[in-house]
């Protein structure tokens, strides 16, 4: 297996040939559809990663790895000014995993972000969202805690919703030992982890305690009991499709679980009123593009102050190809200015 530090650099080599030849190096052609054109460099990625296993036909193990190695080749560097340290967070069934990351320039009076990774809670880790982390702390000049959540099939829902619940409200307890304002704490994720999100600042509601201080929905699974236009138009997409979300959703859910409870698909929610501030992020190519939308216009019908934004070019799960495709890595950071940008209207 060739070393990781090699297949970045090879990766990087060919990411910085021109588009045509991206073009032409992943069958010909530009990739266009739903009224979008797709990111060459992703194009060239899902014509490399065709001839691969498919992760439908992998153990939930053989899955986790295989992502792992991929995901380390095109992750970037990690960002300037940024420290990180390891936590251990008391959880519902034992510790849980974290990790704290500060930028040098830290503004204290910015709310903490607690952060969930993407994986549909099967796959994943903390480095899954690594480089993204680094970059949301310092460009929004906050602490971001990621959280390394149990997965299923070894513990299916809600296990890994409870885990960052318990993580959200350890953060909001303990804010200031992060040199962030007191009981002020964010919540934020992409994909499964967009999902844990929205159920957050749900719950908070339903249960009366107060709502985070914003809700950073990228790319979020929000309704896995219905099927959208985009289901249909990208069902085949990369690194998302269609048969891996259900792959997904098989691991995930125990076989009595209603795919309609709220706490698996927010969307399902009648009353989004009273949530936490939103800022809203789809991708184009990406199966979930429409739910995503459809949720933040629902949230905004019902009064939330909300950021919508769709990368009509980018594929689901760009937080983790900053090092391979720019285009990417500029969306990440006007996501993180769309954070910064959040907590200065709070003001």
């Amino acid at each position: 297996m060739a070393d990781p530090a090699v297949q970045k650099f090879i990766l990087k080599a060919l990411m910085s040939l021109p588009s045509p030849v991206l073009r032409a190096m992943s069958g010909g052609g530009t990739v266009y559809r739903g009224g979008r054109t797709l990111d060459p460099r992703f194009q060239f990625l899902a014509a490399a990663a065709a001839k691969l296993p498919a992760l439908t036909t992998l153990t939930p193990d053989e899955a986790r790895a295989a992502s792992a190695r991929g995901l380390t080749a095109m992750s970037g560097p990690p960002e300037p000014g940024v420290r990180n340290e390891s936590l251990s967070i008391d959880g519902p069934e034992g510790p849980i995993k974290a990790r704290a990351y500060r930028p040098a320039d830290q503004d204290s009076g910015a709310p903490l972000i607690v952060f969930a990774h993407f994986g549909g809670g099967v796959i994943g880790d903390l480095e899954t969202c690594h480089a993204f982390c680094g970059i949301l702390a310092r460009i929004a000049r906050t602490a971001v805690i990621s959280v390394d959540y149990r997965l299923a099939p070894d513990h299916r829902f809600p296990a890994g919703l409870d885990d960052v619940l318990a993580a959200f409200r350890w953060a909001r307890d303990n804010a200031a030992r992060f040199c962030a304002p007191p009981g002020a704490a964010a919540i934020g994720g992409d994909s499964m982890g967009g999902n844990f999100a929205a159920i957050v600042a749900q719950e908070m509601k339903r249960l009366g305690e107060p709502q985070p201080a914003l809700q950073l929905l990228i790319y979020p699974a929000v309704d896995v009991a219905s099927e959208t236009a985009s289901m249909t138009t990208y069902a085949d997409a990369y690194p998302l499709s269609k048969p891996i979300m259900d792959w997904f959703m098989g691991h995930y859910m125990s076989p009595d679980a209603d795919p309609a409870d709220p706490r698996l698909s927010p969307d399902k929610s009648e009353d989004l009123s009273g949530l936490a501030p939103a800022v809203v992020v789809t991708a184009g190519f990406d199966p979930l593009v429409d739910q995503g939308e459809a949720y933040a216009k629902r949230l905004i019908a019902a009064g939330v102050p909300t950021t919508y934004r769709c990368y009509d070019s980018l594929a689901h799960g760009f937080t983790a190809f900053t090092g391979a495709v720019p285009a990417a890595d500029a969306a990440c950071r006007e996501v993180a200015r769309l954070v910064r940008a959040a907590f200065d209207a709070r003001v």
